[in-house]
């Protein structure tokens, strides 16, 4: 019998994998603040100097972590063309997604609200959320270009008061999550947004 033998970078990405998984595991148990990187080596059974070697801090392996959780949480929107549908369909989708958070979606709300009283957190955050609030802008300014979104709405204000929606509800599943009807609810929060935005 043939074996393969796995290449080093698969190595890495394989204990890469491992060492956020721990670190997000420990995190959803016991919090941020009780995180350390010789906890996390320690869950994923690898020494703290990999963890380091991995990378090199707490802070960048928060960072890591923020970066890791929020990539692709809402899948089928890449090849979309930026517009109403492929908004509509983020909306829909990210509603939807809350319904189903793994360790990592939920542990990325726990740093973005940690965010706010973090000096070392905030910056990371300020960028997540940034990228977000553009994406949704992206999403509006081209809608309005091409007639399928009022021309009268302003896409700056807009994706800020979507992108706080779509976070206020995320951290109200974290907090109270059995009075939070995703499936419902993600029908509601499409609509409205579709009859608000429509041209």
């Amino acid at each position: 019998m043939t074996t393969t033998r796995r290449t080093q970078a698969q190595r890495r990405a394989e204990a890469e994998a491992a060492l956020l998984r721990a670190a997000a595991e420990l995190m959803d148990e016991q919090g941020v603040r009780s995180l350390t990187l010789a906890r996390v080596g320690e869950r994923a059974g690898y020494s703290r100097g990999l963890v380091t070697h991995h990378f090199g801090s707490k802070q960048a392996l928060v960072e890591r972590l923020a970066h890791t959780a929020q990539a692709g949480f809402v899948p089928g929107l890449d090849g979309l063309p930026p517009g109403l549908d492929r908004l509509l369909r983020l909306i829909d989708g990210y509603v939807g997604q809350l319904g189903r958070m793994n360790v990592l979606n939920r542990i990325f709300l726990l740093l973005w609200a940690e965010a706010a009283t973090s000096p070392d957190l905030a910056p990371v955050f300020r960028e997540r959320s940034e990228a977000f609030r553009s994406d949704l802008r992206e999403d509006l300014t081209a809608g309005i270009a091409e007639g399928t979104i009022r021309p009268d709405v302003s896409p700056d204000e807009t994706a800020t008061a979507l992108f706080a929606q779509l976070r206020g509800i995320g951290m109200q599943q974290l907090v109270d999550p059995a009075h939070i009807d995703t499936d419902r609810l993600r029908a509601h929060v499409t609509e409205h947004w579709r009859r608000a935005l429509i041209a």
